[in-house]
């Protein structure tokens, strides 16, 4: 709750960066220690039930910690992927409504003008009726 609470605060991007360093990383360091403690393990006497039982949980939890790793990085090109068609949307609304400000503009433009027009045409009238 408190990393959505973070991620709140954030832009898309830097919450896709910060949720990319802190998983990442742990998961990267957590492997790197299995890796270690599975080679020294590998190099004792497997003969004992004790190690050998050690080992397995080690490997079990190196390949779990692999599936979680595959599924941040699904996870991960996910939210660029949205945040690309986010982008892509927040983008055309932009050019949306500056093409709509175009067309106010342009048709306020229009309107002073028939109005002028209208006010030139009313005084011409007016010095022919006098």
């Amino acid at each position: 709750m408190y990393f959505v609470q973070i991620l709140s605060y954030l832009d898309l991007g830097e919450s896709i960066k910060y949720y990319k360093y802190i998983y990442m990383k742990t998961d990267s360091e957590k492997g790197k220690k299995l890796n270690f403690a599975l080679n020294r393990l590998k190099n004792l006497n497997l003969q004992d039930l004790t190690l050998k039982s050690n080992l397995e949980n080690l490997s079990a939890q190196k390949n779990q910690l692999e599936i979680e790793k595959k599924q941040i990085e699904e996870k991960y090109q996910n939210l660029i992927g949205e945040h690309k068609a986010l982008n892509y949307k927040l983008e055309n609304i932009n050019q949306q409504k500056a093409d709509e400000q175009k067309k106010e503009t342009e048709f306020s433009e229009k309107i002073d003008e028939l109005n002028q027009e209208t006010d030139t045409l009313l005084e011409e009238i007016d010095k022919w009726q006098m």
